[in-house]
């Protein structure tokens, strides 16, 4: 039997609450807990829901030419960042693919890069890559050292306002705070991969901080009925609001446009990695788009690597699909013809022989 994989500090938790444990990106990680995943996707939508997201990248980019660096490195403008502020932005190869989405934090002195679990090794050998002939830049990954929480949901102010002195009413959406959380220093984030109200939580300490800050926040939370989430209300939360999954919606057989993440791709500046193909895809005009879409009928379930058809011909694949908890019919989302990509096209979804209507929509679903 092959080694287990990673654990992150939180692990003993997850048992102890009786999660149901699955390997992912490397790390043995909670699924769902004893409740499920419709009770966790709810809570989030309607309380507030804490997840452990330690296994995700962290990076520190320092340095005289950070900015210049990381301007080469990321489609978006980077230049445009204040200390305090984070910005939502992809890396690409040369050809143009995505290499991962990620964020990027402005610390003042240094730039903090939060990059996909799975993608780490490969992120950081492109960062080295992007960054040869150039002076006085430091790539620092400090993943291991790092613990990640995420508190999501209405209620999530209102909970962690409990336990630190700092005002996070005035914390705005992609800004961030430095602070004391349950007695321990930290990063606090006002984003998130819900789409409610939230806050990611990053401070450095071994399993003992991490369980006091975790019990800290499932106290506070209690009158309103926190619930611990895992990785399949994640995956159907961020569904609902039509976020990309590195791996099912992108990869590097996709560019930024295409995957509808035009509003990130600075076309305007200055040359960074990627851009003249991207550049020319659209001029060219783009083959193919995601798109969101609805069945139109209930329990059919869109699972990724479905094909998706229009007046007899395959027109593309499902990347991500699900029952959605709150309009309880099946979504998706997937890579279509441009020609079937205007919402409110009827197409067919193929499941094991037959074909089932649904209609292109405008995302977020919910």
């Amino acid at each position: 039997m092959e080694a287990s994989s990673q654990r992150t500090n939180f692990y003993d938790i997850h048992k102890a609450l009786g999660a149901k444990i699955i390997p992912f990106a490397g790390f043995d990680m909670p699924v769902n807990y004893s409740k499920g995943i419709l009770q966790e996707h709810f809570a989030v939508r309607n309380s507030v829901g804490i997840f452990d997201v330690s296994h995700m990248g962290e990076v520190e980019i320092h340095g005289k030419n950070a900015l210049a660096f990381l301007q080469k490195l990321t489609v978006n403008d980077a230049s445009k960042l204040e200390t305090g502020k984070a910005q939502y932005s992809a890396m690409c190869y040369r050809e143009g693919g995505i290499v991962d989405d990620l964020l990027v934090y402005h610390r003042g002195d240094h730039y903090f890069l939060v990059i996909n679990a799975s993608n780490i090794a490969k992120d950081l050998a492109w960062m080295h890559e992007v960054a040869k002939g150039m002076d006085d830049i430091e790539i620092r990954n400090i993943s291991d050292e790092m613990n990640l929480l995420a508190v999501q949901g209405p209620k999530s102010l209102a909970t962690l306002q409990k336990l630190t002195a700092t005002a996070l009413e005035p914390i705005a959406y992609y800004s961030f705070a430095d602070g004391v959380v349950a007695g321990i220093p930290m990063l606090i984030s006002r984003t998130g991969y819900t789409g409610e109200l939230g806050f990611e939580l990053y401070f450095r300490g071994g399993a003992d901080v991490a369980a006091n800050v975790w019990n800290a926040i499932m106290n506070a939370g209690a009158e309103f009925s926190i619930e611990p989430c895992g990785l399949g209300a994640r995956d159907t939360l961020r569904l609902e609001k039509g976020y990309c999954l590195y791996g099912n919606d992108i990869d590097q057989t996709t560019n930024p446009l295409e995957a509808g993440l035009g509003w990130i791709t600075k076309l305007a500046k200055d040359d960074f990695t990627g851009k003249t193909p991207i550049a020319a895809a659209k001029e060219q005009g783009l083959k193919r788009k995601l798109v969101g879409f609805k069945l139109q009928q209930e329990k059919v379930i869109p699972r990724q690597g479905y094909t998706l058809h229009h007046d007899g011909k395959q027109i593309g694949t499902v990347t991500s699909g699900g029952i959605s908890p709150i309009l309880n019919i099946g979504i998706g989302m997937g890579y279509v013809d441009a020609a079937c990509s205007a919402v409110g096209t009827i197409i067919q979804l193929a499941v094991r022989g037959k074909e089932f209507p649904a209609e292109v929509v405008k995302m977020p679903f919910v």
